[in-house]
Formats: C-alpha cells, structure tokens, sequence
C-alpha cells in the first residue's frame, strides 16, 4: 500500500489519496511514454514505404526520440529539482501529443523527424517525474517499490504499443492510430494540470539548502556510483529498446512466417516479463535491504534471454514466448540503477542523479536502434517488398550480436557496484 509522507513540519500537506492519485498520473504519463517508445515497431513497413527509408534511416526517425529523451535529462533532473513536478509534467505531456499531432501530418522525413524529437522531449519528463514525486512526497523505503511499479506500468505502455496498437494500425492506418496517441496526451496534460502538487517553497524538501542550482549536478557527476548505476540501467534496457522496441516484429515476421499483428503478440511477451519483474525487483530488494545481487541476478537472466531468443534453434512459437519473457524479466532489474544512484547521493541532488541515469538507460535505445538497422543493411540482400527492405535470417542474427554482448556487460559492472543496504544517503 502506498502511504504518503505527512509530518506536522511540512506546511499544507495534501491528502494522502491526492498524493497517490498524483503518482499514478506521473507513472501513466510514462506508460504513455513507453507507447510512443515501441509504437515505430508495428509501422515499420508503413514507415519505410510512406517515407522511402531504408533499415539504417528508419532506425534514426525510431531514434529521434531517444536523442531527444536521452539528451535532456540532466537539464530535466535540474528543472525537476528547481521547479518541482507539477508544471514541468504538465506542459511536457502536452509537447508530448503536439509533437504526435506533427507526426501524424508529417509528408517527409524531416517532419517526422520533428514530431519524434518533441514526442521524446516531452516523454523525457514522463519517469523522472514519477521518480521525482516518489521522492519529494512518499517514505524514503518505499522509493525501489515505486519505482518498480512505475516501471510496470511503464512497460503495460509497452505491451498496448505492441500487439493492441498493431491491430489499430493494420484497422484504420498507421496516422489515424498515432492521432490517437496525441488525444491521449493533451488529455493527459489536463489531468496532471489539476491533480500535481509541489511541495511549497518553505518545505526542507524543496529548500535545497541554499545550494546553487547546479551544486546538484556537480555533486552527482562526482559521484562513481552513479555512473556505474547508469551503466547497468543502460546495459539491460538497450535489447529491450532495441529489440522489443523496434526489430524484434519484423524479425519473428521473417524468422517464423507471421503476420504482422501476431508478431507484435509475441515481441510483447517481452514486455509481460519486464512488467512483471519491474515491481519484484524492487520489493524484494526493498524487503531484503540489497541491491547488487539481485542486479546481477538480472543482468545472469537478461544475457541468456536475449541470446537465447536470437540463437537456439528450432524454437516454436512458445519456446520463444517463454525466453522472450525470461530476457523481459531479468532486464527489468535495471529498475535497481535508481535505488542505487538515490542511495549514494544526498537528497538535493535527487532530480539530477536520476536524470543522469534515465539519460544512460533511454540513451542505449538512440545507439542501438540505429547501430542494429546500419547493421541490418549491410546484411541486406537486396530483396523489396512494396519498398520496404527484407532482412534474411542470417542478416539478423548477426546484426542482433551486439546485444547479449551490452547485456554482459551490465553483469560485469555489478562487481563493482557498492551495496548501500538499501539506506538513504547521509553526509
């Protein structure tokens, strides 16, 4: 149960309820992020024929997103901890669905590429906001928790842009679907609008202790902690972006002969496992006061998830669901990275740690999206099918190398991570 931080020092608390209902917006607000992430991955084909893209620059437009989100979270970590949440999260979202409505009218690559850099500009705001409103208004052991529940929901965005937004697209068209995506947003915006509280200026928490407004980030960049805590995060969410957000569909389409729609089904088992994992990482690394061995447990699971869904053979159908949903569990460890860099910065730095990290973690979706499609065309054949490129089976395996390799990676940093028992930082 969530229960909301109210002492008698904090002047005009809110109610309780207000206060979660308030999370629950910024935790949606990233469902709808991860939505707009993984929506390129069931219009590949449309994509590459309505813009006459090849694998290389159809994995940019996906990317444009990523650089913008990615890109902006150390200034968003600084606005987080100067402004508060409530302003900042609202006029996001609404950025968030004009640049969907840019998307949708966009007749070339350019303006596409627009409307994907203010969708991930106001998505950027979307789980560091979240994150942000756990930490300004809720106990500080029930930071893990929440973060997992908000990387679930998070990854429930995934799954409705996988299978539910690849029926719509093949029903109505790939524009009128991501019309859709901007209603939700500007809605979105309202709502947050109304409910959002910042604590009020003469709070401690807001005070900041007289700091100047960059004390927060130089104090975080200092810290090897956190960089360590962004490479893991970056490390077990790269496969999934990669593969989950936009080349796993037409990989199975190609490697197992299925529609589109069935594909999306399948990719998002992937999603069902992070969905699941997210919050139980997060309780049991709460409950047990550790974090490292249950990261590198993760980090054990996601290598052999992804390899194992690229590169058994033989696998049917359900084989693959399973592994897919091993890799999706064992990557959602990653939710860890945030306790880790909270827990090893002091508490005026908050907005700025973890957006320094979320940077690292949506970073590796704008690095390997676009390194697996330039690796894709290399392999490519030269086989079109009403102008979309067709990758062979071979030509994806070996574009798909790189990511069990990140995903060891992010096993060897934990040895170096240092437990923080689960304890806020102390000076």
């Amino acid at each position: 149960m969530i229960q909301a931080i109210d002492t008698p020092s904090a002047p005009a608390v809110p109610r309780a309820a207000l206060l979660g209902f308030g999370w629950l917006l910024c935790a949606l607000f990233f469902l709808y992020a991860f939505v707009q992430r993984v929506a390129p991955s069931v219009m590949v084909d449309d994509l590459m024929r309505d813009f006459a893209v090849g694998g290389a620059l159809l994995g940019n437009l996906s990317a444009y997103y990523y650089y913008a989100y990615a890109g902006s979270q150390i200034p968003v970590g600084v606005l987080m901890d100067r402004f508060g949440p409530r302003r900042l999260v609202t006029i996001a979202a609404a950025l968030a669905g004009a640049g969907s409505l840019v998307f949708v009218m966009a007749d070339g690559l350019w303006l596409a590429s627009v409307g994907r850099l203010m969708i991930g500009f106001g998505c950027a705001f979307s789980f560091v906001g979240a994150l942000n409103y756990a930490a300004l208004w809720f106990p500080p052991n029930r930071f893990a928790t929440l973060s997992g529940w908000a990387q679930m929901l998070g990854v429930a965005g995934g799954i409705l842009g996988q299978a539910p937004l690849g029926y719509l697209v093949e029903s109505v068209g790939w524009r009128l679907a991501v019309a859709g995506l901007a209603a939700f947003g500007l809605a979105l915006a309202v709502a947050t609008g109304l409910v959002l509280r910042d604590r009020p200026r003469s709070a401690p928490a807001a005070s900041a202790g007289g700091l100047r407004l960059l004390s927060g980030l130089k104090r975080a960049a200092a810290t090897g902690q956190v960089w360590l805590a962004a490479g893991f995060g970056m490390a077990m969410t790269g496969s999934m972006l990669a593969f989950g957000g936009l080349w796993g569909v037409p990989y199975v389409e190609q490697a197992y002969d299925l529609p589109k729609a069935e594909a999306a089904a399948l990719v998002s088992i992937l999603f069902v496992g992070w969905g699941v994992g997210a919050p139980l990482w997060g309780v049991l690394s709460d409950r047990w006061s550790r974090r490292r061995p249950f990261m590198a447990i993760g980090g054990v699971l996601a290598t052999a998830g992804i390899a194992g869904a690229v590169y058994l053979p033989g696998l049917d159908t359900v084989s693959l669901a399973a592994i897919l949903c091993i890799q999706g569990f064992g990557s959602s460890s990653m939710v860890l990275c945030f306790a880790v860099a909270r827990e090893n910065t002091p508490a005026w730095s908050a907005g700025v740690t973890l957006g320094i990290v979320n940077g690292f973690v949506v970073g590796s979706g704008a690095v390997l999206q676009p390194l697996v499609g330039w690796l894709l065309d290399l392999g490519w054949e030269g086989s079109l099918v009403a102008g979309a490129r067709i990758y062979s089976l071979a030509a994806y395996q070996g574009a798909f190398l790189i990511l069990p390799v990140t995903c060891a990676w992010g096993v060897l940093i934990t040895l170096f991570v240092r437990e923080t028992g689960a304890r806020p930082f102390e000076e």
